[in-house]
């Protein structure tokens, strides 16, 4: 015990430590184990000077059809070239300046002027010819992306000093200046060294020469050493501790995340410096499995393996990044082998794809054309899941492609009698919150008072501001005072939908929180109250929020979401001329970036210039036509502008263009409902099935179908608002 104690001390002790970063040269001649297994990793080969070693592509005057658009690669003394369609859609030379990457794929990187280094759309595929690789393809092959498009190539997302920098790199400073709009962006290794993980290493260098006791972890900012024996196994306050250690380390990189500077030190915590992203709608299906591009963090959360305290380095060996085992040998480092490899478990043929734990519990998604990345979230095959939401894949029609997901449940239940659980089982109630059913607040309820997984609760957590009641209320404040900080981050976030006198004190409170995520949500709400007198001890809380909020915004703005986000800051702080300003800026960064079009209007119109408000829309709506929120948007100005046969035309093309938009159907279904109810209940009708929890839906239907002389069926509407407002939950 004693031991244990020391050991713990130890590993949560704070070190001042003022390293520099000093190279991975240094480290070679006491760690060459290490240093071999590293070289040529993913991570040693992350970024990289174009040259002879480096190149894997075909430059040998090979050209790549992309929609007419002809991108010719060749060498030019001793240069790697490509002439391809630029910023203007025309033909240009240009160098390549660095790989990026290396295995499946590998991108190339161009310098541009003003520091700016944009990514190559056309990209080598580096798998063998066997695989179908050994040729040029394009990231974006089955959209047509074009010059103009952010996800063009010389555009906003393709730029690596944003976009890729911080990952691929160790201690990159990016370095943009708003004002020249230019980078001076900088590293002390060009890939992912030693120090990327371990920390600056000049103060271990140091301790080399003397074995200072009183230094601890030999130098270093953290330790990543999991110490040896089976009682670390027993001790769930040490092995939470290294288990966090390391996974703040991977997260840096391994997450899909909002960076919010690039101060970032191995042995930091993970959230001073980066906002993950929940369980979102279109980045993880409801069920929580990887849908967009999430890399491994948070699906990690959502898994058993996580809340048991297994880290990555359980299953990859750090230096290589490989696993610790071919195949499936490395899931039997901690589970039986004669158990899970039995017919009896996996009903399939010994040795076959369908008896593969990998396969049936990491199920993979292609992402950038041909990268093939399996699901963290180890989770129990759920087929009956597709059958109740289509769109979600499942593992078992993966393999068996020629079959449906009734037909794998049906297996299943067959099999084991039931259909296995598992873990994660909150993809009915997610999908419910997502599509604001009846049953939604019950939904929310089942995760909040459930054992599930952080993550799930933080993702519904911020759901209870869609329902304010006294109950809602009570349980955001209880999630306001919950150990984790996404979940009070996301409890800060639905409060903000109850009304300000139930919200001040609170949101004072959250001023004091020890993360900076909840203090800066802090100070974005109360930027937009009126506070009147403070004490010294409340403004200088208030102040050290508000900085760090909007220190978080400039750090990237070079983005038109920072600068939207930047202009409603300023707003709500009566900078107006500051806001205005970040306005135009959103938009000169990107002409297509809508939100700032719905916000600029709006603040135009509050400074009483309505016709530059609408002006704003009318270049929005002609640049943009399929975008359904910019005709809803104008038909609100012909609405306030009492020009009710124009906002009918324009909002009724909201609808057309996005029907499943609860807001757009009711808003639609108002402007008619004065002369035509029975045109209202129509479009009220369409989009109910999908919200039966929209109380605006219900209560509109209520009283058209009233107006309507339609008793029976106001009667029934009437019968489902009082549900809806009378919920109940164990």
């Amino acid at each position: 015990m004693k031991h244990l104690l020391l050991l713990l001390s130890i590993f949560v002790m704070i070190h001042a430590n003022d390293s520099t970063y000093i190279g991975d040269k240094s480290c070679v001649s006491c760690h060459a184990k290490e240093m071999h297994e590293w070289k040529g990793s993913h991570h040693d080969e992350a970024m990289m000077v174009a040259d002879e070693q480096s190149v894997k592509a075909d430059f040998n005057h090979t050209t790549f059809n992309y929609n007419g658009i002809i991108s010719t690669f060749y060498k030019k003394e001793g240069k790697f070239m490509v002439q391809t369609d630029g910023e203007d859609g025309k033909l240009h030379t240009y160098e390549i300046a660095y790989t990026f990457g290396v295995y499946p794929l590998q991108q190339y990187m161009i310098k541009f002027p003003n520091g700016k280094v944009q990514v190559l759309d056309p990209t080598w595929d580096n798998r063998s010819k066997a695989e179908g690789g050994q040729r040029w393809y394009h990231i974006h092959k089955d959209d047509n992306v074009t010059a103009g498009d952010p996800l063009h190539w010389t555009g906003p997302n393709m730029n690596w000093n944003y976009m890729c920098a911080d990952c691929h790199s160790t201690n990159l400073k990016k370095n943009y200046d708003m004002k020249t709009k230019s980078y001076h962006t900088t590293w002390d290794s060009i890939n992912v060294s030693c120090e990327a993980c371990h920390g600056p290493a000049s103060e271990h260098i140091a301790w080399t020469k003397n074995h200072d006791k009183n230094v601890s972890y030999r130098g270093f900012p953290l330790s990543l050493t999991k110490p040896k024996g089976q009682w670390i196994e027993q001790n769930a306050t040490l092995k939470s501790f290294i288990q966090t250690q390391e996974l703040n380390v991977c997260a840096k990189c391994h997450s899909r995340r909002t960076q919010l500077d690039d101060n970032f030190v191995a042995g930091d915590d993970f959230h001073e410096h980066y906002l993950p992203v929940g369980l979102d709608n279109s980045l993880y299906f409801a069920d929580g499995k990887i849908e967009d591009e999430v890399y491994v963090y948070n699906s990690f959360l959502q898994s058993k393996m996580y809340s048991e305290g297994v880290t990555c380095s359980d299953c990859h060996n750090p230096h290589t990044l490989n696993r610790k085992g071919v195949g499936d040998s490395v899931c039997f480092s901690c589970h039986q082998s004669s158990t899970y490899t039995a017919t009896s478990h996996h009903k399939h043929k010994v040795g076959g794809k369908g008896s593969s734990c990998i396969a049936c519990h990491m199920p993979a998604r292609i992402y950038m054309g041909i990268d093939s990345r399996n699901d963290h979230s180890f989770r129990v095959p759920r087929p009956d899941i597709s059958v109740k939401m289509k769109h979600i894949p499942n593992a078992c029609t993966l393999c068996h492609s020629d079959k449906d997901a009734q037909w794998a449940t049906n297996s299943m239940k067959k099999w084991y009698g039931k259909i296995p659980i598992g873990h994660q089982n909150f993809a009915d109630a997610i999908h419910d919150l997502r599509v604001n059913a009846q049953n939604a607040p019950k939904s929310l309820y089942a995760i909040l008072t459930s054992d599930m997984s952080t993550i799930a609760k933080a993702t519904a957590t911020e759901y209870l501001g869609n329902y304010p009641s006294r109950q809602t209320y009570t349980t955001t404040l209880q999630m306001l005072r919950n150990s984790n900080v996404m979940i009070r981050r996301s409890a800060l976030q639905a409060l903000e939908a109850f009304p300000i006198k139930m919200r001040v004190k609170e949101v004072f409170k959250a001023l004091l929180d020890p993360a900076k995520l909840v203090r800066m949500e802090a100070g974005r709400q109360l930027a937009s109250f009126s506070l009147g007198q403070l004490d010294e001890e409340k403004k200088a809380l208030l102040s050290k929020a508000m900085d760090e909020y909007e220190k978080s915004l400039l750090f990237t703005a070079e983005r038109p979401e920072s600068q939207l986000s930047l202009a409603l800051y300023y707003t709500h702080t009566h900078k107006i001329k500051e806001a205005e300003k970040a306005y135009k800026e959103a938009l000169a960064l990107q002409v297509r970036f809508v939100p700032a079009y719905i916000n600029y209007s709006d603040f135009l119109v509050n400074e009483n210039r309505s016709d530059e408000a609408f002006a704003l829309l009318e270049k929005g709506v002609k640049l943009l036509p399929n975008m359904a929120i910019l005709h809803h948007a104008l038909g609100l100005y012909y609405v306030r502008n009492k020009e009710k046969e124009k906002a009918i035309v324009s909002l009724k093309k909201a609808v057309a263009l996005d029907s499943d938009n609860a807001r757009f159907s009711y808003v639609y279904a108002v402007s008619v409902g004065e002369t035509n109810p029975k045109e209202a209940i129509g479009i009220l009708e369409k989009v109910y099935p999908k919200h039966t929890g929209d109380r605006q839906i219900v209560s509109a239907l209520v009283y058209y179908s009233k107006q309507n002389a339609e008793i029976e069926k106001s009667l029934m509407y009437e019968k489902k608002m009082k549900a809806l407002e009378n919920f109940s939950v164990r």
